[in-house]
């Protein structure tokens, strides 16, 4: 997907996608409102992308460093790595996340 490399793969320790989530954690937490979702790859976190007015996903990444952050979004199966700032398709992540509709579509 990209012409870099990404240097953090041995840091993704989820290899299997939650069957559903609720939403953007924080977003729940908090009462904000999300566009699209995203899963750390490292804990779980599932955050909101860069579109969503709270940006928890990129959020989540500066408070823990972990690199590596996946789309829940139907269809898509693409993963972003924060720290090398490139895109790539990670072999080995199974399984489909049911996921709410967004509160901003």
């Amino acid at each position: 997907m990209s012409e870099h490399a990404c240097t953090h793969l041995g840091e993704v320790q989820l290899h299997e996608l939650p069957a559903e989530v609720d939403g953007c954690e924080d977003c729940l937490r908090t009462g904000g409102k999300w566009l699209h979702l995203r899963i750390c790859l490292t804990c779980g976190h599932v955050g909101c992308c860069d579109s969503s007015p709270s940006r928890h996903a990129t959020a989540h990444f500066h408070e823990t460093t972990h690199p590596i952050m996946r789309s829940l979004e139907p269809g898509e199966g693409w993963s972003w790595c924060f720290a090398d700032e490139t895109a790539l398709a990670i072999e080995g992540v199974g399984g489909e996340t049911r996921i709410p509709p967004s509160p901003l579509a």
